[in-house]
């Protein structure tokens, strides 16, 4: 597929057919999503490929806790575990939530476990009085990488971090070392439906010149 196509083309693909995904196939996927940059090319990422189906149905388990809340807020009109806003959700309202079941997880052909070694990140950010982000650059962009390939080989998938809010348990489950950090999780496979228009905010919502309060780009 034509670059800007690929770009403009990959949504969010949370339902799968019962096509595979043959390893030849997501080892060129990986092949060339990682060459997306990586701060003084430390390249800090790995991948834990999950195919055994217990494995995947454990990880749909351990998305419940951020699932719960994530609805939960949803519906009391909040914006779901926003790190400025202290949640508004009584414990009993919280408890009561029925969550789905992550069948993305279990329905996808594979899923991708993408971890970061905060070792080697550079968390520029880390002496403000915010949440730090910054270090998610060294590993986010080869996420959407992955992502961009699946597309072009006419794959789909969706990156979720429901279940980092039980991390230790997903480190646990797949033997992650305390040093590395659970930066996404992504199911892969052929989608139900390829969308092929997807809805953005104009530039001139998103691009100012000069400084924040500039005018629009």
């Amino acid at each position: 597929m034509e670059l800007y196509d690929v770009m403009r083309t990959t949504g969010a693909t949370r339902q799968f057919t019962d096509d595979p995904l043959p390893d030849e196939v997501l080892e060129r996927i990986l092949d060339h999503a990682r060459f997306a940059p990586s701060g003084g090319n430390r390249q800090g990422t790995r991948i834990v490929v999950v195919r055994d189906r217990d494995t995947r149905e454990s990880l749909a388990d351990l998305s419940v806790t951020g699932a719960r809340r994530y609805i939960a807020q949803k519906r009391n009109g909040e914006n779901p575990w926003n790190p400025l806003h202290p949640m508004g959700v009584t414990a009993d309202d919280l408890a009561a939530v029925q969550v789905p079941r992550a069948t993305q997880l279990l329905d996808a052909a594979v899923v991708l476990v993408v971890c970061v070694d905060l070792g080697v990140v550079a968390a520029f950010d880390q002496g403000l009085d915010r949440i730090g982000v910054v270090s998610g650059a060294s590993v986010y962009p080869f996420v959407w990488n992955i992502l961009l390939a699946a597309r072009n080989e006419g794959y789909g998938g969706v990156l979720t971090t429901m279940m980092v809010a039980e991390e230790p348990k997903v480190k646990a489950l797949l033997g992650i070392p305390d040093d590395f950090a659970v930066a996404a999780v992504l199911p892969l496979g052929k989608p139900v439906r390829q969308l092929t228009k997807l809805t953005r905010k104009p530039v001139s919502e998103i691009a100012t010149r000069e400084r924040f309060d500039g005018p629009a780009f």
